[in-house]
């Protein structure tokens, strides 16, 4: 397999991190928290098979000085910290067959800047990625099954080992409005770290769409979640969106004795409703992913969700 995309991620990620994180400290300005975000998905939600790329959590804190709607010039002014977990299993937890991916329990935290590139939207940033069974993600796994008298998890005695993988990433994207009511943004994303690639995709919203706020992207399902709230009337709204990757490398699939190689593509394809009040707003979107390893025998559906209030 050809890992030509790592000089190009390399490139990117690093001159835009470098640009983030090495900004000095901010002069005269005091930072505060101005929101927290959140997306919790799960394959139950969607296909409900409970395989591969079977559940995730992650969290978003920003912090930074007064939020007025847009984002800043300066990179490292705006800092976005965030907390990831996620579950990656074969398709049958108990005893896979021939040739399935491992399971691999993961937690991360990261640190990533947003600022204005010009017209675009930019951000980047470092995540230490952990895996293996120091994260304690597959004895939670295997406990919580036990609590609902669910399959033991015995996929877990052969998980992958451990390891601590620093993880650069980058995205660049830019809104274009379609009226007042529908907003087209393509993007742009490099990763050097867990997982190599590049990817290029695009999100169309429309409805009652909030202006003014910050959103962030869920890593596994692309779907973005509001991270700083901004304005919009009560009622509904609607995103559909979808991407491709090329893959260079993956810890989670290294080709070894025991794994199988990574399909040099990926595609996602997503849709999601969002109904907003003037306090409140839920979320619910489903997200095909298409096969990630070599002898997958399909993709897989999953269900995000995220649930919001304003005080």
């Amino acid at each position: 397999m050809s890992r030509s995309p790592k000089a190009l991620c390399s490139a990117v990620t690093r001159m835009a991190v470098c640009g983030a994180l090495l900004s000095g400290p901010l002069a005269a300005q005091e930072r505060m928290t101005l929101g927290i975000g959140r997306m919790f998905t799960n394959d139950y939600m969607g296909d409900g098979k409970d395989r591969w790329r079977t559940g995730s959590y992650q969290i978003s804190v920003l912090r930074g000085p007064i939020w007025e709607g847009s984002l800043p010039a300066r990179p490292g002014s705006l800092l976005e910290y965030r907390l990831r977990s996620e579950i990656i299993a074969p398709s049958e937890l108990s005893t896979p067959p021939a040739g399935d991916r491992r399971y691999a329990g993961v937690v991360s935290f990261g640190l990533h800047s947003h600022f204005a590139l010009g017209a675009a939207e930019a951000s980047a940033g470092l995540d230490l990625v952990a895996l293996g069974p120091q994260t304690g993600v597959g004895e939670v796994h295997d406990w919580l099954h036990e609590q609902v008298s669910a399959p033991s998890v015995r996929v877990v005695e052969d998980e992958i080992g451990n390891r601590l993988v620093p993880t650069l990433s980058g995205e660049l994207g830019r809104s274009f409005a379609l009226g007042s009511h529908a907003e087209l943004r393509p993007f742009a994303e490099a990763r050097l770290g867990d997982e190599t690639l590049v990817r290029i995709g695009a999100d169309l919203s429309f409805g009652r769409i909030e202006h003014g706020a910050l959103w962030s992207r869920d890593t596994v399902s692309g779907h973005r979640y509001v991270t700083i709230s901004g304005t919009s009337e009560p009622g509904a709204s609607f995103v559909l969106g979808g991407d491709a990757a090329y893959v260079a490398d993956s810890v989670y699939l290294n080709g070894g004795s025991n794994d199988p190689e990574p399909e040099d593509s990926r595609l996602r394809l997503r849709a999601g409703m969002q109904i907003r009040s003037e306090r409140m707003g839920l979320f619910y979107g489903a997200t095909w992913l298409s096969e990630e390893f070599e002898g997958q025998p399909e993709g897989q559906v999953l269900g995000s969700l995220r649930f919001r209030m304003n005080f």
